[in-house]
């Protein structure tokens, strides 16, 4: 496509991320949320991936002809990390703790990358051969952390089917990052590859925009929470806490107590370590001008 190794379903993918990337700064341009940042991030990196993917390797390209592998495999992998290190921070997803941060995720991604790659493409001078070394032992590590991931969310009894979904659509996300290594080494078949990829990114979006109408659908249990800035002007209030600072993941938290759930049951709820939800909650109050969970009750719980 265009004279070039494109497939035309990658440059649709590349068509369809550039959409969504736009309507969501267009949308966020006066919000400067660290969350919403995140995602345009990772909107960019999908971005960088389908035409980095799709358009190379290119005869013309100035400098050796592993260099564009290099490029290509490099986004692929800062690709992968940053999904990872996404669901972790927004949505509290902690799969693994010992020695397995973000931080040390990329190193080995990139370690491996170097002495299984390569290396071994300097010294056979077969790009085949050097594919196969670094995806198999990626693969396997892969598929291990597919398996303790599901394990990690999986709770057949929860009834909170907001973030049952969410984490149904995380699975995919997480199963597009195990897929990867097995499509590369498949060979380049562009459509078969970048649709398993462009799938966790419309997951992820599918994500945001169903937490999007879930705060609408529950607006109204929030409204004494927000504190709107048109009634802060006209009272002329001067107030330490703004209360739309609230994170996404606060006002979830928030929702859970003002529906009265303890702080175990809203950690089962949304999968998260009972401390996490205390620190959430200690956010909360912080930022709502009060000082336990009982004044953040009789505060916010009134007749709507």
């Amino acid at each position: 496509m265009f004279g070039t190794s494109i497939h035309w379903t990658t440059f649709f993918y590349l068509l369809i991320d550039t959409v969504i990337v736009l309507l969501t700064f267009y949308f966020s341009r006066r919000n400067t949320r660290s969350s919403l940042r995140r995602f345009l991030y990772l909107g960019i990196l999908f971005i960088t991936y389908n035409a980095t993917g799709g358009f190379l390797p290119i005869d013309n390209f100035p400098g050796p002809f592993i260099l564009q592998y290099i490029i290509t495999y490099g986004v692929a992998i800062a690709l992968c990390v940053y999904i990872v290190y996404y669901l972790y921070k927004e949505y509290d997803i902690v799969v693994l703790k010992f020695n397995s941060s973000i931080k040390n995720l990329a190193f080995l991604a990139s370690g491996s990358y170097v002495v299984l790659f390569l290396m071994p493409y300097f010294l056979t001078d077969s790009l085949d051969a050097a594919r196969f070394l670094f995806t198999i032992p990626i693969s396997i590590i892969a598929f291990v952390f597919l398996i303790i991931f599901y394990r990690r969310i999986s709770n057949p009894s929860n009834p909170n089917a907001f973030i049952l979904r969410r984490n149904k659509l995380s699975m995919v996300s997480v199963a597009s990052i195990a897929l990867l290594p097995i499509c590369t080494v498949i060979g380049d078949y562009q459509w078969i590859t970048f649709t398993v990829m462009n799938l966790a990114f419309f997951a992820i979006t599918a994500i945001e925009v169903d937490r999007y109408l879930y705060f609408i659908e529950n607006n109204t249990r929030m409204y004494e929470v927000f504190a709107l800035k048109k009634k802060q002007r006209e009272e002329s209030v001067e107030r330490k806490i703004i209360y739309e600072d609230l994170t996404r993941r606060e006002i979830e938290v928030a929702l859970s107590i003002l529906s009265n759930l303890s702080y175990k049951k809203i950690a089962e709820e949304l999968f998260i370590a009972e401390s996490t939800v205390s620190k959430h909650a200690s956010n909360i109050f912080k930022k709502t001008g009060v000082k336990n969970r009982r004044e953040f009750l009789k505060r916010f719980r009134k007749k709507r």
